[in-house]
């Protein structure tokens, strides 16, 4: 049993080193608004993990496989998402264009809406369900009740998720005075809002 543990904490941290939609959205929070925004970011992440996770360990996720309709439902949604926030991104570059005279700081981001987007962004990639699903059981030591099992994996992959995510997030907060300059902030906002529009685009026009 406890091979089974470390070889899927193994496998989750192989895992979340592959950037994708999240790492997008959390390294952006944390580069605008600062570490703690992107931490808050993080844990609404997390969660989301959890929910993909748990609602594997209970079958939830099935339906995903099972209902090509389900899939690309949450499939749009989920790009819906990234668009409209890349957009907004490359909004307010071009706003901050507007007025370089005198550039406004980034606006503190509750912790709510940062913790919302770091949920969404997870909780609306179906990817994140299917994979859940084919991932989690493949660790479940033979003979071992299966369900205990899948909740107990759930936990650790959000743990290993975060763990993975904190020191990006440190790192993040480290350069954030660089991004600070007028320049190079709006230079962010136009890639992170250009690579956010076409991850959205790239889940839009996708297939399972």
């Amino acid at each position: 049993m406890l091979t089974s543990v470390l070889a899927f904490v193994g496998a989750a941290f192989l895992i979340a080193m592959v950037p994708g939609p999240s790492t997008a959205v959390i390294l952006r929070r944390a580069v605008v608004t600062g570490r703690r925004s992107g931490l808050v970011t993080v844990l609404g992440n997390e969660t989301g993990i959890l929910v993909w996770g748990l609602a594997a360990a209970f079958g939830l996720s099935a339906l995903l496989l099972a209902s090509r309709i389900a899939y690309d439902g949450l499939r749009i949604v989920g790009a819906g998402v990234l668009i409209w926030m890349g957009a907004r991104a490359l909004w307010q570059a071009r706003r901050g264009t507007a007025s370089d005279a005198q550039p406004a700081a980034p606006a503190a981001v509750p912790h709510r809406r940062a913790y919302w987007q770091g949920l969404v962004t997870n909780v609306a990639n179906p990817k994140a369900g299917v994979f859940a699903i084919s991932f989690l059981p493949q660790f479940v030591p033979h003979g071992a009740p299966v369900l205990p099992w899948l909740v107990v994996f759930s936990v650790l992959w959000a743990a290993v998720d975060l763990l993975w995510y904190l020191p990006l997030v440190w790192l993040a907060g480290r350069v954030r005075g660089v991004f600070q300059r007028v320049g190079v902030r709006r230079r962010l906002e136009q890639v992170s809002g250009a690579v956010l529009v076409a991850l959205g685009v790239r889940l839009a026009v996708e297939s399972a």
